[in-house]
């Protein structure tokens, strides 16, 4: 949902000669001796214009990719020494979002972090991004334009694509498989009920393997919305939910859960997700909904084939994007924002994005990487990777309204309680409604 070459090298190299000037100056290492020698506060000149400019990044992905991201601070470190990035994980997009806040506050933000796609507009709003568009100076058309759409606030560019992604529908080949179904998955909303009813394994009264699962989560709320001609909120500002197209998301998942054959995995947030995931690995589950960022660690856990799809389609196929982009922090001070910059579009360029995809399963961000040899290569050997690029073709940029970091909680509040049966699904839609109207006024 969310979508930068001369420019660049011309902008990476202007910001490289300005750092460098604060580097060491032979001519002002003098050595005199005795009395009145201005040696002492020469040597200590020096030594302060050699030390690198220092920055702080905040990112939000655990266990292998953030072992990537690591990797790639320290790759950056070693090979710009003029400045020194230091890296801390702030655990997942909620509790990231909620540190910078506070940090911002309390005037000790990071220069650099992650911002889940969806919250630019929030945090852009609030003053607390800087306005990327003098340092990029015409370099973000390197990106890819369909990952671009949540960099933007106000025709301003706050954001750079980093870690992005589209939700996919996964599938258990060998289960598909063996029960006779299309090992590639359901293309419709129709076809996935069937193929859920018929991969739902009972065990006595109570149920073995389920053929579906997906948390209930604004993200693939979302995407069913699109995917039936609707959107969450409109051109205008409005909030679209209390719809047909807000309801038929609702309406299908609940027929599933009383068929039997859909499961709602426990937990809030992110343990939902890692519910679902579980129940896919240990084969309790023939299919799911997830990000194209878990398609390595699924792939590498599962001990069976592991296929990957377009979301299945209702009037059409639709997806958003997510995952994050990198952002400066408007109040760092000006040296660093310049090492800042220098340090996001490298980590954002072709070079990185290319590993950082095949490692993670998240999608590169460069067209130029698309277009790579080792990107093509990589695509033809495992086809799996290139399916969110293809979905691009379908997919929006999440609700960009300031509102929306707030308004996407009370959505989900309202679909779990539907689906959860605590709520019907008119009920919850007009709580969502008039309690988001509210937010959409601030």
């Amino acid at each position: 949902m969310r979508n930068f070459h001369v420019s660049m090298i011309a902008c990476v190299l202007s910001v490289t000669t300005f750092l460098a000037g604060c580097g060491s100056n032979p001519s002002s290492t003098g050595t005199t001796s005795g009395a009145g020698s201005t040696s002492a506060p020469a040597a200590s000149q020096t030594e302060a214009a050699s030390q690198p400019v220092e920055i702080d990044f905040w990112y939000s992905l655990g266990g292998r990719n953030g072992e990537l991201i690591q990797g790639l601070v320290s790759k950056f470190n070693d090979s710009h020494p003029h400045i020194k990035v230091n890296a801390s994980y702030q655990g997942d997009y909620y509790e990231n979002h909620s540190k910078v806040l506070a940090a911002v506050a309390a005037n000790n933000q990071p220069d650099v972090t992650m911002v889940e796609v969806g919250s630019i507009g929030a945090f852009a709003d609030a003053k607390v991004l800087e306005d990327l568009g003098p340092y990029a100076n015409g370099a973000e058309s390197k990106y890819i334009p369909g990952l671009l759409g949540n960099s933007y606030w106000n025709d301003k560019l706050y954001a750079i694509p980093f870690n992005r992604s589209t939700p996919l529908l996964y599938v258990n080949r060998d289960m598909l498989k063996e029960a006779g179904l299309d090992p590639n998955g359901p293309k419709t909303w129709e076809e996935l009920r069937q193929f859920a009813n018929t991969l739902t394994k009972k065990d006595g009264d109570k149920t073995a393997t389920y053929g579906f699962s997906t948390p209930i989560d604004i993200w693939f709320y979302e995407a069913l919305v699109f995917q039936s001609g609707g959107l969450v909120v409109t051109d205008d500002g409005k909030l679209g939910i209390n719809t047909p197209e807000g309801k038929a998301p609702l309406q299908f998942w609940t027929e599933m859960i009383k068929e039997g054959s859909m499961k709602a995995p426990p937990g809030e947030k992110y343990n939902a997700w890692d519910v679902a995931k579980q129940d896919f690995i240990n084969q309790q589950v023939a299919m799911i909904f997830t990000s194209t960022g878990d398609l390595r660690g699924l792939n590498e856990s599962a001990p069976f084939e592991v296929g990957t799809a377009f979301m299945p389609a209702n009037k059409s196929y639709g997806a958003p994007t997510g995952g994050a982009n990198l952002v400066i922090l408007a109040k760092s001070p000006e040296e660093e924002k310049k090492a800042a910059w220098e340090f996001v579009s490298w980590m954002t360029d072709t070079a990185q994005t290319v590993p950082f995809s095949l490692e993670s399963g998240y999608m590169p961000v460069t067209t130029e990487a698309v277009e790579s040899a080792e990107m093509k290569a990589a695509y033809e050997k495992e086809p799996n990777f290139q399916v969110a690029v293809k979905q691009l073709e379908y997919a929006s940029p999440r609700p960009t309204v300031p509102g929306y970091k707030e308004l996407q909680e009370v959505i989900m509040t309202e679909i779990q309680r539907a689906v959860l049966g605590q709520a019907s699904i008119d009920e919850a839609l007009q709580n969502a409604a008039d309690k988001g109207e509210k937010l959409l006024k601030k």
